[in-house]
């Protein structure tokens, strides 16, 4: 959803504290001289790159800016947030435009009708985040004043960008794109403001290209402020050369997408977009990528930085973590307790890099607790669902804020509940109702297993009967991996969890992961012992290492906090990348996807 008529409202702000909470009764969003402090948006104030960097309780703060806007005739003038975490109240020149409840999803306000004729316009926004309300979806944000264990320094406030947009008052509101691999189409949903609803004689035209060359230019009459789609790419058959139009990780083969609004056949509004055709599916023990099975080599990846926390540095930071990942190896990754920021998941897509996606979670289980995580999982599905690169969504995680999952009926419900309300949202993707353990429903069998050693994990996966045994008996973190009744049809089985080895070159308090060891080489050692093991499983379709970088007091990353590696990037990625059992098909993936074009038919 791109257009050329936008402004930028990252950089410094007005800031201020409100401990006591009185800012709204004496309405704060009129005045200036409270706002003693200047903050660096989009980073939160517990990070130094916000300029503050206090880490302490601060449920309640304020921001101020101006803003150099003038509205134009018949259009319209939208604020845009990415992120406020966790409530927001915004105001422009004293007029309340927006709240928002939910620390990782984005809102928007259309401004226009309190603009003041002066083109200095003030935005006020006011941010409230209680540190101790574990009912709230928070992730790995700590609740104590100091980051312990595995949680760390809180974000709270803006902490994705904020911008205005220039926009008509008729004109495209979101789109949604769903692709079908097997019919060589697309399914397309595009949503319509309308300034009023005499309008007459709307047409869309929709124009599908990649490289330069059409693949699609279609009009349809707009009947309603939704209208539903289906784009035929090929006709022609696929079998040979097909890669060209197939997105996988290896040949991120985006289709570029310009949507285009008319009345009376003048151009009133236009977005450009893009999209993919990609499928990822569970049949029976495989997961089939376009088809074909397909072995997943994730890595856990916090996304947190040093000097920003969740916010990152700036945007080449996060096409950097990408290639990053990619460098190791891997070619996905599980984007732990965090909704990234978009342009994270767009490198993704560009660059190719498979996204496992998993709500932040609360910690305690109440009605307040299903009413906020509901609702806001819901605004992720939105925002994300029509990234190629996200294959997995997972509302839950080792049954954080349904602590009691074992033995409630009504944590399981929940979990059931919203395991199937995101199969109705989105029911071209995979959903773990509960990733790691103690599972009600799920289409991939996932199993968190921090064992040390590598020949414990070729005992508990490395056939047939001993995975049944393992599923069954073994309790890995001493937790059940189904929960007692649950008996799923047959099912991919990924190790979403393991690995967790620490570094430990200087005796540094911290958490040390799930055994340390003194040298790069012992690292390295472990890494290939634990990865094998399961690349070896002919049962296993899938693992995710943890993790990708050190985390503040966490440090069982193969990089560091700084993303340096602490082993060499290639002996990291040759013991990533080697064959799996289970996808022997690997042993010949330069085959794979089209790439060979035999110089006869009959070869």
């Amino acid at each position: 959803m791109t257009r050329p008529h936008w402004v930028d409202l990252t950089g410094p702000w007005g800031f201020a504290f409100d401990d006591a909470s009185v800012g709204m009764s004496q309405q704060w969003q009129r005045r200036e001289d409270v706002f003693d402090r200047t903050i660096e948006v989009p980073f939160p104030f517990e990070s130094s790159a916000s300029g503050i960097g206090d880490t302490g309780f601060h449920p309640v703060v304020w921001y101020r800016r101006t803003a150099t806007v003038t509205a134009r005739r018949g259009r319209r003038v939208l604020l845009h947030f990415g992120a406020v975490d966790y409530r927001a109240h915004v105001w422009v020149n004293g007029h309340a435009v927006a709240y928002h409840e939910g620390g990782h999803t984005p809102f928007t306000a259309d401004i226009t009708s309190v603009l003041e004729d002066s083109s200095e316009q003030v935005v006020v926004v006011r941010a409230e985040d209680s540190p101790l309300d574990l009912r709230q979806p928070r992730g790995k944000q700590d609740w104590q004043p100091e980051s312990h264990a595995i949680w760390y320094d809180r974000t709270s406030g803006i902490w994705q960008p904020v911008w205005l947009e220039d926009v008509p008052a008729t004109r495209i509101r979101h789109l949604n794109w769903t692709p079908d691999v097997d019919h060589r189409g697309l399914d397309l949903t595009v949503r319509l403001r309308s300034d009023h609803a005499g309008r007459r004689n709307l047409t869309l035209r929709v124009v599908l290209s990649q490289a330069g060359r059409l693949l699609a230019d279609d009009t349809y009459a707009v009947q309603a402020t939704e209208t539903q789609r289906r784009i035929s790419i090929v006709e022609s058959d696929m079998s040979i050369g097909h890669s060209d139009l197939l997105w996988t990780p290896e040949h991120p083969n985006l289709i570029d997408a310009t949507v285009t609004l008319l009345e009376d056949g003048e151009v009133i509004d236009e977005v450009g977009s893009y999209t993919a055709l990609r499928s990822l599916t569970a049949s029976r023990d495989r997961l089939l990528l376009n088809g074909r099975p397909y072995y997943l080599r994730l890595v856990l990846a916090q996304n947190f930085w040093p000097e920003s926390h969740l916010a990152a540095p700036d945007g080449e930071a996060l096409r950097r973590e990408v290639e990053l990942v990619k460098e190791l190896g891997f070619n996905g990754v599980r984007l732990h307790q965090k909704v990234e920021d978009p342009r994270f998941l767009e490198w993704c897509d560009r660059l190719g890099l498979l996204v496992w996606a998993e709500m932040p979670a609360a910690y305690e289980f109440s009605s307040q607790t299903i009413d906020r995580v509901t609702r806001e999982w819901m605004e992720v599905l939105e925002r994300d669902a029509s990234h190629p690169c996200v294959i997995a969504w997972v509302p839950v995680n080792e049954s954080w804020g349904v602590p009691a999952l074992e033995r409630s009926r009504e944590q399981q419900d929940f979990v059931r509940a919203i395991y199937h309300l995101t199969k109705a949202l989105d029911p071209e993707r995979l959903v773990i109702g509960n990733d790691g353990w103690e599972q009600p429903v799920t289409d991939v069998l996932t199993v968190h297993d921090y064992t040390s050693r590598g020949e414990v994990l070729r005992e508990r996966y490395g056939t047939r009967a001993a995975l049944a045994e393992t599923l069954e008996h073994t309790q890995p973190s001493y937790r059940s991996i189904l929960l007692p009744g649950y008996v799923p049809q047959v099912a991919p089985v990924v190790i979403s969890e393991f690995g967790g080895i620490s570094l430990d070159l200087d005796d540094r308090d911290g958490w040390r992961g799930y055994g340390a060891v003194r040298s790069p080489e012992e690292l390295l050692r472990g890494y290939e012992d634990l990865v094998c093991a399961l690349l070896s499983s002919p049962v296993v379709t899938g693992f995710c290492w943890t993790q990708l970088t050190d985390t503040q007091q966490e440090r069982n990353g193969l990089l560091t906090a700084a993303r340096e590696p602490k082993a060499p990037t290639e002996q990291i990625r040759a013991i990533t990348t080697r064959v799996s059992a289970a996808v022997a098909g690997d042993a010949v993936s330069e085959f794979a996807y089209g790439d060979y074009t035999p110089d006869h038919p009959d070869d």
